[in-house]
């Protein structure tokens, strides 16, 4: 198998890594050319993976068409706001025989569109039942250093994501089947904005029962969502929905929870993004997510309030009464 991996930041580099020890001939893509000449001279992409090992095996280059053109198989890590400028470069290359496995989480704001819609209308050459989409509680810093995990490949074409699933299934990463390509990309991107709630739990000093209410009733709003859409429920229970949404709530390695509890603390959102060197996905996915909500009359309430903080620069500690003091009703 013949892998271009799109996207040179911590994920596309663990995953560029794994397929490589599962015997795939795999090409990296960098954007910036001091990154590919970074990572070709110290095989070690220092700014997102410091002391992980990039095998000389991984071909790395800064052209994305040679990239592509060689492979069976192309594994997009591009950041959501980002992939549809990215996939005007290759859009004219044939698809036919290629699988797409996208693995960005969020919704492009412009457009309040999914990645698979987003590759879709711009890989027009890109046949429907090629695209999978790989998602689930999956932190590069842990698979890259071979920590067990175990994540979602969804597609509408089951021989797809079993192709995916066999190609990226090895003793420390285990890859489970879905059909729900739309609940598996909306729990990714959704759960990014739970995760800046947490954040700011942290950050106004708030304890567990704060984070769990949270991120309990965050899921309800997630699914809410998800369901109008056209996701199915069962989904959202699953790795790609609650196991993302323990993950990204919890962990050290969180940049959205990182983003959420430094934005509590009274720091301004563009000067932590700057900070981090990092996407935080979460802040463009909560405008977007606000006005699907709006859109679509469906009540969400904690991502309401996410919004509030980030872009009308609510104090987190109001936005919690606010929560808290809504009219009292039945759990379901």
């Amino acid at each position: 198998m013949k892998v271009a991996v799109l996207g040179a930041g911590g994920w596309g580099t663990a995953l560029s890594i794994l397929l490589h020890g599962n015997g795939a001939e795999v090409t990296l893509w960098g954007y910036k050319s001091e990154i590919v000449d970074e990572l070709s001279r110290l095989r070690e992409n220092r700014t997102y993976l410091h002391g992980v090992t990039i095998p000389e095996g991984i071909k790395i280059t800064g052209d994305m068409v040679r990239a592509v053109g060689f492979a069976d198989m192309v594994v997009a890590s591009i950041p959501s706001q980002y992939l549809r400028e990215q996939l005007h470069v290759i859009e004219q290359l044939g698809f036919e025989n290629k699988l797409f496995v996208n693995t960005a989480k969020g919704l492009e704001l412009s457009t309040l569109s999914s990645m698979s819609d987003v590759v879709q209308s711009t890989l027009t050459r890109c046949p429907k039942e090629n695209y999978v989409v790989l998602s689930g509680p999956s932190h590069a810093e842990e698979v890259s250093r071979m920590m067990p995990t175990a994540i979602v490949a969804a597609s509408s074409h089951r021989k797809s994501a079993e192709a995916v699933q066999e190609s990226f299934m090895n003793r420390y990463f285990r890859v489970y089947l879905s059909r729900d390509v739309k609940g598996v990309e909306l729990c990714g991107a959704l759960k990014n904005v739970i995760a800046l709630a947490a954040g700011m739990s942290d950050g106004a000093g708030y304890g567990d029962n704060t984070k769990a209410a949270l991120m309990t009733r965050g899921m309800v709003e997630i699914t809410r969502l998800g369901e109008t859409l056209g996701a199915h429920h069962r989904t959202f229970s699953g790795l790609a929905g609650i196991g993302d949404l323990i993950v990204t709530c919890m962990s050290r390695y969180s940049r959205n929870r990182f983003v959420g509890e430094q934005v509590a603390a009274g720091r301004k959102v563009d000067e932590v993004l700057k900070e981090i060197k990092m996407v935080a996905e979460g802040v463009p996915t909560t405008e977007a997510a606000y006005k699907l909500a709006q859109k679509h009359g469906v009540e969400m309430p904690i991502m309401e309030q996410v919004y509030e903080v980030l872009f009308n620069s609510k104090d987190p500690q109001v936005a919690v009464n606010q929560l808290m003091s809504r009219p009292g009703k039945d759990e379901y």
